[in-house]
């Protein structure tokens, strides 16, 4: 329950007092209105209870006994309340009122949210009967709905269907009826009936009921949420009602106070003046003022006189009657029950709204703090631990597999893979080796044009396919050192022959860059799977026993999941040592680009606009020279255009560039697929290969003893059990009131 007293200072800005503008009394508000005060009651209803633990806005009906709580409900609500001897209301009664256009209804239901005891069961919400539609019907379903209410441990059919008690089991409840009445001649409005407080007890009843209705009153009027609807009879010395007095303990400075004066027909001639003063706020100032009722009287109710009649006699009272007709005309608005009806349905509407924002954080703020509580328990222990042990684990082997698999979610294990595998490619693709088709001194003033005939198959990147404009890119390879390396290397071969070596240490020097990439790649894919690992372990066993079976899971899973990434990282180092010995079984794509990038650094060579206008799309200077040539017989593509430029004396050069950089795009491509494919079977799926028999046997969840262990793994303390279920029931209430909340659109 909501912290019970505030300062008063705290209502100024929660309650509207009456100087203040009505913002909702505006008709066209009136829909508005009515789906705040339609939310308030689902709370209520199907939030079973969440008023337990939300600050919700209501308006709750005190007085003492005999004051015309009743008879002022009746007159709101069109019902007929039951009567008898005695305390009439022993348990809570929330009305429900809705202006429809419909025929008038009433569905009676009850709130069962503690035990014979007042201890806190888990809440419930029962139809108690089929919806009336006879006003007639409702005192008595009423005054059975309360007889269930009083008597918890029986079936509430029971009293439905008219049963009896010599001796109710208890004499009030803080269960409580509610309900829920539309129809056309109604105000949108939503209040709670609280039973009368008692001054005395007679010789039936019982002493310890004067406390206990004054307690289950304070439950109510201590929340700072809470309207007060204070009903004071003008027959007893106002100093000598207790709810007064109670009002303003909790509501010292009158702020969330509404005052009814009853029975006004009742007043000793010469004592009106007193009276008046409360209308007129002189004494006892309350924000929302004093109000005045005429109820009928108890001989004009045994005569059956009707709703409407007794609205008629009311206006007659106040219009004819001293003082209450001389009254100044702002004053009069403080008379009779249908004002009252309407101010109520203004104040409880603007409250609502103005404390909505807050009730969803407090909500938020509650459930989140109590599913943190709940899953912190563990589990309750089974019947049969091997069996649950042994399902845990399948659970939780099947769960690795899907995510193993693949799922469709954004946090999806592959999904947070595959976005280091893609850095991984970038990075790899970013080592090709940037060959400079010009000497080291004339680079500056040449312009290495994009190799767009890679586009089609890979986005640009910084670096040799997509360098700066002008001069060249950090870490280039000028062609001069191309063909000093050329030189040195030959040995025995003729002046036209270039050994391989040349090409096998270019290719052994971007390869060597690929370690680093690859280790990263693989580190970060172990911190994923583990981490991924680590969460799957959390929510299959985190919660079991005391925490020794999740730790146990974890070092066991720990070290299968080291094992599985010494061997990956031993299968990533053997494809890099692959990588150094340059070899394809694919010559067509080798060749392929090795033509298309011996074309493209030759033409640079010749200009550094050719292999734009070479590649270029529908450039109409090249397909002159294509039909120029077809039309003497030679068939040619633009790509081979560069082979009729004249002869170039460090072809040698270029024609080592084009093999190492062609080959590059062959190896780098087989080598990503090679790692991402090893890190996928090695690692990510070979954590799955062998894991359950490794946890069987980690466990030992089978063999002999293994009922004795699987029991210990589940064992709680008593204590963690009634937690639990003090949780469980909590998040429900809360969760049934978080979806309410999000229907409404403000």
């Amino acid at each position: 329950m909501p912290a019970s007293s505030t300062t008063s200072d705290s209502f100024s800005d929660t309650f509207p007092d009456m100087s203040a503008s009505v913002g909702l009394s505006d008709p066209t508000n009136a829909q508005h209105r009515r789906a705040l005060l339609d939310l308030l009651n689902r709370l209520r209803n199907t939030g079973y209870g969440v008023q337990k633990d939300i600050d919700l806005p209501m308006i709750a009906v005190i007085g003492n006994q005999s004051a015309g709580k009743s008879s002022l409900i009746e007159s709101i609500s069109g019902l007929t309340l039951p009567r008898s001897t005695g305390t009439c209301t022993r348990c809570p009664t929330e009305c429900r009122l809705t202006h429809t256009e419909s025929d008038w209804t009433c569905v009676v239901k009850l709130h069962l949210t503690t035990d014979e005891r007042g201890a806190p069961i888990k809440p419930r919400v029962l139809p108690f009967g089929e919806a009336l539609t006879s006003k007639v019907e409702v005192e008595e379903r009423i005054r059975r709905a309360q007889r269930a209410i009083l008597n918890p441990r029986t079936d509430p059919e029971t009293f439905l269907r008219g049963a009896t008690v010599d001796e109710n089991e208890t004499s009030f409840s803080r269960n409580y009826v509610s309900l829920d009445i539309s129809g056309r001649d109604l105000a949108d409005l939503s209040f709670v009936d609280l039973p009368g407080l008692i001054a005395s007890v007679g010789q039936s009843g019982r002493v310890h009921d004067i406390e206990l209705v004054k307690n289950l009153v304070i439950s109510y009027i201590e929340r700072p949420s809470c309207l007060i609807l204070l009903t004071v009879a003008c027959e007893t010395d106002f100093e000598n009602q207790g709810a007064h007095h109670l009002a303003k303990q909790f509501d010292p400075d009158g702020k969330r106070t509404v005052g009814v004066l009853t029975k006004p027909d009742r007043i000793p001639a010469g004592e009106e003046e007193s009276w008046i003063k409360l209308i007129r706020n002189d004494v006892e100032p309350l924000a929302n003022n004093w109000f005045c009722v005429k109820q009928p009287s108890s001989t004009d109710i045994a005569q059956g006189i009707t709703w409407a009649a007794a609205r008629a006699a009311e206006d007659s009272f106040f219009a004819g009657i001293q003082p209450w007709c001389d009254l100044e005309e702002h004053l009069q608005s403080f008379l009779r029950t249908a004002r009252l009806t309407e101010r109520l349905s203004h104040i409880l509407a603007e409250l609502i709204s103005k404390r909505l924002p807050e009730i969803q954080d407090e909500l938020y703020k509650v459930l989140q703090h109590t599913e943190k509580d709940l899953k912190d328990l563990p589990p309750e222990p089974p019947a049969d631990a091997v069996s649950e042990a042994l399902r845990i684990l399948s659970e939780f082997h099947r769960e690795l597999s899907d995510r193993i698999e693949g799922t469709p979610e954004a946090d999806g294990l592959l999904q947070k893979i595959r976005v280091h595998t893609t850095r991984f490619k970038r990075e790899i693709r970013a080592t090709a080796p940037s060959f400079i088709p010009w000497p080291r001194q004339e680079a500056h003033q040449h312009r290495l044009p994009p190799t767009s005939f890679l586009d089609n198959e890979e986005k640009p990147l910084p670096g040799s396919n997509n360098p700066p404009a002008i001069g060249a890119p950090p870490n280039s390879i000028y062609i001069e050192e191309v063909m000093e390396r050329a030189e040195i290397s030959r040995t025995r071969e003729l002046p036209d022959h270039t050994p391989f070596v040349v090409q096998q240490n270019y290719i052994r020097e971007y390869v060597q860059k690929w370690t680093t990439p690859s280790t990263i790649l693989f580190d970060a894919v172990y911190d994923v799977l583990k981490k991924d690992l680590e969460n799957t372990i959390d929510k299959h066993f985190k919660r079991i026993g005391r925490g020794g079976v999740h730790q146990s899971v974890l070092m066991i899973v720990q070290d299968h999941l080291d094992n599985v990434a010494a061997r990956t990282r031993d299968k990533i180092e053997w494809l890099v040592k692959l990588e150094n010995d340059p070899q394809t079984q694919n010559p067509d794509y080798y060749l392929h680009y090795r033509d298309k990038f011996a074309g493209y650094y030759r033409s640079c060579r010749h200009n550094d606009d050719l292999p734009s206008r070479l590649w270029g799309s529908s450039n109409p200077e090249v397909n002159r020279v294509l039909a120029g040539l077809a039309q003497l017989g030679i068939s040619a593509r633009a790509d081979a255009l560069p082979k009729l430029l004249p002869s170039d004396p460090m072809q040698t050069g270029l024609d080592i560039m084009a093999s190492v950089r062609a080959y590059f795009q062959v190896s780098y491509k087989r080598f990503v697929d090679a790692v991402c494919m090893s890190i996928d079977h090695e690692a990510i799926r070979g954590v799955e290969r062998g894991l359950d028999r490794v946890l069987w046997d980690g466990l030992e969840v089978t063999g002999p003893g293994a009922e004795e262990r699987c029991a210990a793994m589940f064992q709680e303390p008593a204590a963690t059990a009634g937690r639990r279920q003090e949780l469980t029931r909590k998040i429900e209430r809360l969760q049934m009131a978080k979806g309410e909340l999000r229907q409404l659109t403000m």
